[in-house]
């Protein structure tokens, strides 16, 4: 976004494009990192349809929008004929496990597509709530993301697991962890940016676990590390702050204009002066994930 929170297609795509390139699986558009819930149906819709000439699967965050939930109704009913694969559902306000179960089944009428269920720090769900959204027939992947709580990642993750469901980790501060309590991969706000940083390990962890090899597993605990150290000086207080210190990561990498690397909703108590902290810790990171 500029200043002004206003969007460019055009530069987004070669954003797009610049994760893709740099090693992304797939990518998820109006999520909470690139601040979906401020964006128009329309704008939405461009940006998947961008998104989906990339070859790589296209996820769409749906919920808590600031327009309210027939907004998000509208946008699910939207994203697949943009060009969605599947929905990534965001805990409604309403707590009350029926109304989370209920929020869930109209994504999925609304939509027609797969749902992943999100398990956020700030609006998590009690063990029981969330046991009956996996059990949802739409729900097909799991997006734990509780930040503080490894316990409750650790358990969540294990009871996605236990349904068969795909387990896509978004623990920025537990990454190497939670892909070792049993995530297969990764949709996560660190890979905003330095994205090579976030394929490493998803990708060394998955040659320790296929070739058990010393080597592999060495190297996937060099790599972990790394990432800890990148989210160290990304996702710590304010953590709002997060999606403005990625974007000081895509600036100084180059995969987004200076113009655009600006999120018009960061916390008040955000320093700039921790931007040169971050990117010369990130800039480190990168350098030792490509030797």
């Amino acid at each position: 976004m500029r200043a002004d929170g206003s969007t460019d297609p055009d530069v987004c795509e070669a954003y797009f494009g610049q994760l893709v390139r740099g090693g992304a699986g797939g990518l998820a558009v109006a999520a909470h990192t690139g601040r979906g819930d401020r964006l128009s149906i329309a704008t939405k819709s461009e940006l998947v349809r961008r998104a989906a000439t990339l070859g790589v699967p296209v996820l769409a965050g749906v919920g808590g929008s600031a327009e309210g939930p027939g907004h998000d109704l509208e946008w699910a009913a939207t994203a697949g004929a943009a060009g969605a694969d599947a929905l990534l559902v965001f805990p409604p306000a309403d707590a009350d496990p029926d109304a989370v179960v209920a929020h869930h089944e109209a994504v999925a009428r609304a939509s027609g597509l797969p749902l992943i269920a999100f398990d956020l720090y700030f609006r998590p769900y009690a063990p029981e709530t969330l046991a009956r959204v996996l059990d949802l027939p739409d729900v097909c992947a799991f997006k734990p993301a509780r930040l503080h709580d490894a316990i409750a990642c650790q358990e969540s993750i294990a009871a996605a697991r236990s349904r068969g469901l795909l387990v896509l980790t978004g623990e920025d501060r537990m990454l190497g962890a939670s892909l070792m309590w049993g995530a297969e991969g990764a949709l996560i706000g660190l890979a905003a940016a330095s994205v090579q940083i976030t394929v490493a390990a998803v990708e060394t962890f998955a040659a320790a676990v296929h070739t058990s090899a010393r080597d592999a597993a060495a190297r996937f605990l060099e790599v972990s590390a790394i990432v800890d150290e990148v989210a160290r000086v990304t996702f710590r207080p304010p953590y709002e702050g997060y999606v403005q210190r990625m974007l000081w990561l895509a600036a100084d990498e180059g995969t987004v204009p200076a113009e655009f690397a600006v999120d018009p909703y960061r916390p008040a108590d955000l320093d700039d002066a921790e931007r040169d902290e971050v990117v010369r810790v990130v800039r480190q990171c990168r350098d030792q994930v490509r030797r």
